[in-house]
């Protein structure tokens, strides 16, 4: 069998391919008549077309030692062969992480500037806490997408030999992750596994997520918390009072930090109360910056949150780095759940409107008005579906209108994945999870070929 691994995406399949190659832990079919460059530790394919000024380069690397988890390892990948070498400082978009044969299998990409002119590279990281192997593709143009596409579609792993493969036995340690019973829920996963060793929960007004003697809830929206109020500070107390105070006693050492100079409006909130449902003091953390949502962290005391997330109130004025949030906003992330067939059924959709009022520059007179909407519709019954996107957009009175629909059979062959067989006349899989709102659920939704960000969907009926 083999495990084929496309950018983000992993498929299964049984097919043969005629000329193929090994390197290393890898079996693939190299591009037809790509200049090879074999080094000791990387194979490298590559074409480039004077003509049209477009370039592509596929690079094969030989495995080594694992780090122990696929996060450290996909990070590890990133800095030493891209990051580094091509000065790429944002951090890259990336898939959910995969499971085949033993092998973990994370993707990401990114853009930097070549030759004074832009570029996408995309890597494939794949690790069973022994070895890991990564596969690269660089390109500056979306012309060369099938072409690796088809080559790795003929990508093979051995079938990994690690012990005790998916699985890192933790150490040994005094403390316990607390554990939450999940709310009763028609969905199927009510609790997430991270790589990291968080583990999340959904509860009915947050979901937790635990590790060791940390304890992070993740509060749903609520309308309840008056956000009126240009002040921070009273915005930032509010949350305070609806959110925390009603579930401890004993406050002390209560401290609001005005943060720095970031736009995103960072709100830090720290004290030591008393829990009563263990009846110890700890030290409790509520933070909110930009889209994050409440986030409220739960300590043995103060030392602990620190060394954790490297936020120290004490110590934290205008001239601190925006970055220091990071650890703590990452958080928001972790309200994640798998995906089964029986969630999906219904339909799902997800709308986008707005417009823009054009006025003369010289007399104030208005010069029109340009609007635009679209929604994406999938509508999911046993396994199969039926798929429409409808636009709309230009100025108010000569307004255009597109769309186009399919149908099919659809499978989700990873609780983190839905394969679709026909969306604008061909196959796609989508990244897919979903997060927790009061009551609800929402799905989201992110080509795995096309890594630019995931689509909301909410059930409409």
């Amino acid at each position: 069998m083999k495990y084929i691994v496309f950018l983000l995406c992993i498929f299964i399949s049984v097919s043969a391919f005629s000329q193929q190659e090994t390197f290393d832990l890898i079996t693939y079919t190299p591009p037809k008549g790509w200049k090879k460059e074999a080094k000791e530790n990387v194979v490298g394919y590559s074409v480039v077309d004077n003509a049209k000024r477009t370039w592509c380069r596929i690079s094969v690397y030989r495995s080594t030692t694992s780090k122990g988890a696929i996060d450290q390892d996909f990070t590890s990948e990133w800095n030493d062969l891209i990051a580094k070498p091509y000065q790429i400082t944002k951090a890259p978009q990336t898939s959910t992480t995969q499971d085949a044969a033993g092998w973990k299998i994370k993707g990401g990409s990114g853009t930097f500037v070549f030759n004074n002119s832009d570029a996408a590279v995309l890597l494939t990281t794949m690790s069973d806490n022994s070895r890991v192997v990564s596969i690269t593709a660089m390109t500056n143009s979306q012309d060369y997408m099938p072409v690796i596409e088809r080559f790795v579609e003929t990508v093979s792993l051995k079938k990994s030999t690690a012990s005790n493969v998916g699985t890192k036995p933790a150490a040994a340690s005094s403390t316990t992750t607390p554990k939450a019973t999940p709310v009763k829920s028609s969905y199927k996963f009510t609790t997430t596994n991270f790589d990291d060793g968080w583990v999340a929960t959904e509860q009915a007004d947050w979901v937790q997520v635990a590790k060791g003697n940390l304890k992070v809830l993740l509060h749903y929206p609520t309308n309840r918390i008056d956000v009126s109020s240009s002040d921070v500070k009273i915005i930032a107390n509010n949350a305070w009072n609806i959110l925390v105070a009603p579930r401890y006693s004993n406050l002390k050492n209560f401290k609001l930090t005005n943060g720095n100079l970031d736009y995103l409006r960072p709100m830090f909130m720290s004290g030591n109360v008393s829990d009563p449902s263990t009846g110890k003091v700890v030290y409790v953390v509520l933070f909110k910056r930009g889209e994050s949502g409440w986030i409220e962290v739960v300590a043995p005391d103060k030392n602990t949150f620190v060394q954790a997330f490297g936020v120290d109130n004490d110590v934290i004025d205008n001239t601190v780095s925006m970055s220091i949030w990071e650890p703590l906003q990452k958080m928001a992330g972790y309200n994640r759940f798998g995906v089964a067939i029986s969630d999906l059924i219904g339909k799902w959709t997800n709308n986008f409107s707005g417009m823009t009022q054009y006025v003369n520059v010289y007399t104030g007179a208005s010069a029109g008005m340009d609007t635009h909407s679209s929604a994406q519709v999938f509508v999911f019954s046993g396994n199969s579906y039926q798929w429409q996107i409808s636009s709309a957009s230009g100025f108010v009175g000569s307004i255009k209108f597109q769309g186009a629909k399919s149908n099919g059979q659809f499978k989700v062959p990873t609780n983190w994945q839905i394969y679709f067989s026909d969306i604008e006349a061909k196959p796609r899989t989508y990244d897919a999870y979903f997060s927790c709102i009061k009551g609800a659920r929402i799905l989201w939704l992110q080509d795995s070929a096309y890594p630019i960000g995931f689509t909301a969907y909410g059930r409409s009926e």
